[in-house]
């Protein structure tokens, strides 16, 4: 039985990493696609010789710097879409190689930006992680170093939550630890009975 594909996701503040690292602590194996582009930007990353003829300023000893893309991009973000076009595919690359490796009945694709663009097709459900809008707020201004400004940008990338939660199959409020872990169990209990019964 080939493994069940939950894809989560949600926008900035929304516990999305503590919910990854939930299902992790439940033995589901978690595939995290910022921590595969730390791995891509990375000295000996596959990233860094791509982006070097487009964004020389933010290539140095064999490694990317975010923060130099970050400042290559406010000055002209129309260039965002040549940086995705030349990363994209060495993520999709990363996240198949984790597909193909990983044993597990049910295997987690944390995307943040799953629905923005279209990668729900390829996960068999999705979980949204969702909370409302003052405490994500409160959780993102909290962060080191971050801005009215920065948040509003972040924002301005992602879907409205309201249009997640109406393509979602599955929502959590992660409004404590110990809720939004009672509810990862029960939706892998869940998962795990649906099959279950599927293959009966």
């Amino acid at each position: 039985m080939t493994a069940f594909r939950l894809g989560l996701t949600g926008s900035v503040g929304m516990g999305k990493s503590t919910t990854a690292a939930l299902f992790v602590a439940e033995g589901i194996p978690v595939w995290d696609a910022d921590a595969a582009v730390h791995r891509l930007y990375a000295p000996g990353g596959a990233a860094a010789d791509l982006l070097a003829p487009h964004f020389p300023a933010a290539v140095a000893d064999g490694s990317v710097s975010r923060e130099a893309l970050k400042a290559a991009l406010a000055i002209d973000p129309s260039r965002l879409g040549v940086l995705e076009s030349l990363v994209h595919p060495l993520v999709a690359k990363d996240r198949a190689a984790f597909l193909a490796s990983a044993s597990s009945d049910i295997l987690v694709l944390d995307i943040p930006l799953l629905f923005e663009k279209g990668t729900e097709a390829e996960c068999d459900a999705t979980l949204l992680v969702t909370a409302p809008p003052g405490i994500q707020r409160a959780r993102v201004l909290a962060r080191p170093g971050m801005t009215e400004t920065q948040l509003a940008l972040i924002l301005s990338r992602q879907m409205p939550d309201r249009e997640k939660r109406a393509r979602a199959d599955h929502i959590v409020e992660t409004l404590s630890i110990e809720s939004t872990r009672a509810y990862v169990q029960a939706l892998i209990a869940h998962i795990r009975a649906e099959r279950g019964a599927a293959h009966a």
